[in-house]
């Protein structure tokens, strides 16, 4: 049977958006390096001072296949948190994505690896490893609450983030806002008589 992590990954982000009133959408400034990038898993959490990531290799270790790391780096776009070699690192151990309130850097050398990565940019200045962080503790990340085990579900659009606890809730509602979504789309895209109704409709309410 397909787990529940798979069904939201084949949703759109944005039914996923709708179907909690849009309350649990990261910063739009937290966008994926490249626009195919596509992710769907549960959270293992990252809390970070600025300019410090020795916690999030502590989370790569931690992390099981198919996890998603969400760090919350205070949004400092300064210090990176992760570069290329710690990327690979990640990847190679399974990690199906990383999600940051931050910057990453080695650019190029990350988007080679194809492991979707969302962040506010890139920098050039690298982070220390005093040892200060915590990992799969509730954090703060892009201004929503993110508990250990929440699914992340990101694309072009951004990330939205689904508590565990109306998980399935979630589920139902976003799969009803894709299928009327998709039924609308066929019954008045391209249709003149059909466009100039619904927009009579939309505009008298």
């Amino acid at each position: 049977m397909q787990n529940i992590v798979e069904k939201f990954r084949n949703i759109p982000t944005t039914c996923i958006s709708d179907a909690m009133e849009g309350l649990n959408n990261l910063n739009p400034s937290i966008k994926p390096l490249s626009e195919s990038y596509k992710l769907a898993g549960r959270a293992v959490t990252v809390k970070i001072p600025v300019g410090d990531n020795l916690a999030v290799l502590k989370a790569i270790r931690q992390a099981k296949p198919g996890d998603i790391l969400i760090v919350d780096a205070k949004g400092d776009t300064y210090r990176a948190i992760a570069g290329d070699f710690v990327v690979g690192m990640a990847q190679t151990l399974g990690i199906a994505g990383l999600v940051v309130d931050g910057v990453i850097r080695d650019i190029v050398g990350i988007k080679a690896l194809k492991l979707p990565v969302f962040s506010r940019g890139t920098t050039v200045a690298a982070s220390g490893k005093a040892g200060v962080g915590e990992v799969n503790v509730p954090i703060s990340c892009g201004g929503v609450t993110v508990q250990p085990g929440d699914i992340l579900v990101g694309d072009a659009d951004g990330v939205v983030v689904i508590p565990q606890t109306i998980e399935q809730e979630v589920l139902k509602k976003s799969l009803t806002k894709l299928e009327n979504d998709q039924l609308r789309e066929a019954n008045i895209s391209g249709n003149r008589e059909a466009v100039l109704k619904h927009l009579d409709q939309l505009l008298s309410k």
